[in-house]
């Protein structure tokens, strides 16, 4: 059997909170026709009440989109819900994201608000949406640190008032993978009617576990993944969205899947990566510049024999067209052949060790052989 996971792309929104991201509503709209053709299931557009800019963003991405849900956060107000719901009017499937902290740190120290309190207020916002919408999801904002009792305890009264997804976000990266994973398990076990709702991780990376920590909620019962391309994202970023997706698809025996197109995970990586001004690490999972290449030479040697030696994903799965044999002075013979070939030059034994005397002492002086410093040495 499998299990469909909900990709919910939030790059629009939580990971254009990254200082100087800031896009305006065309780039949005470019963005979201391709997290449309990747294949997300749920597009959060922004965070309309915010600014004029925001709401305006959401209303034409409402209008561009056909296939995705549309998603438009809001705070437990009033008048963010409203509002809320006037950008989604062109939404051919709208969501309204409402919701309110449920930490005991962030309920005293932010909200300063009684659990009666609070429980009151989650409850108003998920049923003023629903007056808008059939399609609400409550987020309790920084779930991961918020006792499981009283967390089980909003969540059942959210659910009694008709929420349809629950967000159970790790706002700061705290949860360890098994705290995580835990977490959902007790929700699922523990609050009447929530297998009639979709569970939702949202974790950020604060620790370097937020893609762990997702993987962890989805193996214990969560449906939905809220991920960002590239990762990016408030602090230390969101779960990425390439590296959930290929977790799934290379583990596919444990019967998860998605509607993403892995093929088109590259060129989307790149596409926002241009246009919000973030370069990816050239060593970053999946994506990176790097995530194909092989410098040593013990790994070259082994690439070149079978790629599934050092590759565990087959880099056209990604969009990628081609391993990279990067030269390097920790390159051994066998990739110097290797490349030779690949240039047009087939190499007897006894001219390959010419040539990589010739290349090794090159290689010491500079971080790379290019194609072009090879051929030289080739023709000698």
């Amino acid at each position: 059997m499998i299990n469909k996971v909900d990709i919910f792309d939030t790059t629009l929104r939580d990971g254009e909170q990254v200082p100087g991201c800031k896009l305006n509503t065309e780039e949005k709209i470019i963005i979201a026709k391709q997290l449309e053709e990747l294949g997300v299931d749920i597009i959060e557009a922004g965070f309309p009440v915010s600014s004029p800019g925001d709401f305006r963003s959401v209303v034409e991405i409402s209008k561009a989109i056909k296939n995705p849900i549309v998603c438009a956060l809001s705070r437990a107000v009033e008048q963010d819900i409203k509002v809320a719901a006037e950008s989604l009017s062109y939404a051919k499937r709208g969501r309204i994201h409402t919701g309110i902290a449920t930490s005991e740190m962030h309920r005293v120290h932010k909200l300063r608000l009684t659990e009666e309190q609070l429980l009151e207020k989650a409850v108003f916002c998920v049923k003023y949406a629903k007056t808008f919408v059939e399609d609400v999801e409550f987020y309790a904002e920084d779930a991961g640190r918020t006792d499981n009792v009283f967390l089980a305890k909003v969540i059942q009264a959210v659910v009694n008032a008709g929420a349809t997804v629950l967000n159970i976000p790790d706002t700061t990266g705290y949860c360890l993978p098994q705290q995580y994973g835990e977490k959902i398990k007790f929700l699922k076990e523990n609050v009447k009617g929530i297998e009639k709702c979709t569970l939702s991780t949202h974790c950020h990376d604060d620790l370097g576990l937020s893609t762990a920590n997702s993987v962890s909620g989805v193996f214990n019962g969560a449906r939905q993944v809220e991920c960002t391309i590239n990762g990016i994202g408030e602090r230390a970023g969101n779960t990425a969205l390439e590296e959930v997706v290929m977790i799934l698809k290379q583990h596919s025996h444990l019967g998860y899947d998605t509607n993403i197109n892995t093929k088109l995970l590259s060129k989307t990586s790149k596409m926002v990566a241009d246009i919000m001004k973030m370069p990816v690490q050239a060593n970053k999972a999946i994506i990176g510049d790097n995530a194909f290449a092989h410098s040593s030479g013990i790994h070259q040697d082994g690439v070149i024999k079978h790629r599934e030696n050092y590759e565990i994903m087959n880099p056209l799965d990604v969009g990628v067209d081609q391993s990279t044999i990067t030269l390097t002075a920790r390159s051994g013979r066998a990739a110097v052949a290797y490349k030779a070939k690949l240039l047009g030059y087939n190499v007897t034994k006894d001219e390959l060790n010419v040539i990589y005397a010739t290349f090794i002492k090159i290689a010491d002086k500079q971080k790379t052989v290019t194609d072009e410093d090879l051929l030289s040495i080739l023709k000698g």
